[in-house]
């Protein structure tokens, strides 16, 4: 038999063929194996494709055969990831606002092709997730490594803080680099976040890891560690980080300029912001889930936002503040 032109690669194809083509549903003949290693220009005879079946299971690909009626077929079993492990994975990286459109493509294609080529289709079906707001900085998975080395190494970092202006550009929150001890890296409310000591300050604070830039670890040793060991992280989290669900309604809202960040953060650069009739404001139409959570996120901005419509919002959130005034009267 004339050998094909890809033999060196034989086992390698097969390997393919068998994740590729083949899972607990889905079997195939030896006709089939045969078939299917000749589309890469490669031949292989009966005796010895028994011979690398059984060389890809010393390699740790499960190749199972079993009988059929009267043919005999072949399948993978157990893969390095179930297909429902990689359903979970898939859903966790799409929904994560930490991770870019880009990255999450990347990532799901890469996991897609662990799976069979059947299986891979209900991985695609599961790709489709409306309304996510996903973070555009592409630096976070550096940004992550490098503060990974600095807890490693027991180093202090130095960064860059930023946050939307009314532009919708990011821009410093200050002059020069924030300079702290990091100490844990967190993922709550679909973003990262990094929890560091802030030895000028003297206290723990957190921040948006896709909000850093131009990262640095220092060569002065981490300070603080007495206070991150009396630190409750789930305690801290859910003081700081907050979500709220409800009824969907769009509400019209007005904002001092410089609260055009903690709008675009919550609901996505693509809002619509436009100049307000009074000076030095803004004005957007948001999407959002009403609930007393939305109204006291609301009520936590202060004087630099106010709800301009609809009136049974406004009306909700005045009656809201009454009730809190009349319970604070006695």
């Amino acid at each position: 038999m004339p050998k094909g032109t890809n033999q060196k690669l034989k086992l390698y194809y097969l390997a393919r063929i068998m994740t590729e083509k083949t899972d607990d549903e889905h079997m195939i003949t030896m006709p089939e194996i045969k078939s299917a290693l000749e589309e890469y220009g490669v031949t292989a005879d009966r005796k010895s494709l028994y011979d690398d079946l059984e060389a890809l299971r010393v390699l740790g690909i499960d190749v199972i055969g079993e009988k059929v009626g009267r043919n005999f077929y072949y399948h993978v079993g157990g893969k390095q990831f179930e297909i429902a492990e990689l359903k979970l994975l898939v859903d966790a990286i799409q929904s994560s606002k930490f991770i870019t459109e880009r990255k999450s493509g990347e990532l799901i294609k890469k996991l897609t092709g662990m799976a069979s080529n059947y299986e891979a289709t209900q991985l695609k079906r599961q790709v489709v997730v409306q309304g996510r707001v996903k973070t555009m900085n592409e630096s976070i998975y550096y940004f992550v490594d490098d503060v990974h080395r600095a807890i490693a190494e027991n180093k202090q970092i130095s960064f860059e803080y930023m946050k939307w202006n009314e532009q919708k550009k990011m821009v410093r929150r200050k002059d020069g680099s924030y300079v702290v001890s990091p100490w844990a890296l967190t993922w709550d409310d679909e973003n990262y976040y990094l929890i560091a000591y802030d030895e000028e300050a003297d206290c723990i604070k957190h921040f948006r890891v896709d909000k850093l830039k131009s990262i640095q670890v220092l060569e002065a040793r981490r300070t603080g560690e007495d206070k991150f060991r009396e630190f409750n992280l789930a305690k801290y989290a859910r003081m700081s980080f907050g979500m709220f669900g409800g009824e969907p309604v769009k509400v019209k809202i007005a904002f001092d300029n410089d609260m055009a960040g903690v709008f675009i953060d919550r609901f996505g650069r693509d809002i619509t912001i436009f100049p307000s009739k009074r000076a030095g404001w803004s004005e957007t139409t948001v999407d959002v889930a009403m609930s007393d959570q939305f109204l006291g996120w609301i009520f936590a901005l202060g004087k630099k936002v106010k709800i301009l419509g609809p009136e049974s919002v406004v009306d909700r959130f005045k009656s809201e503040i009454a009730d809190l005034s009349e319970i604070y009267n006695h």
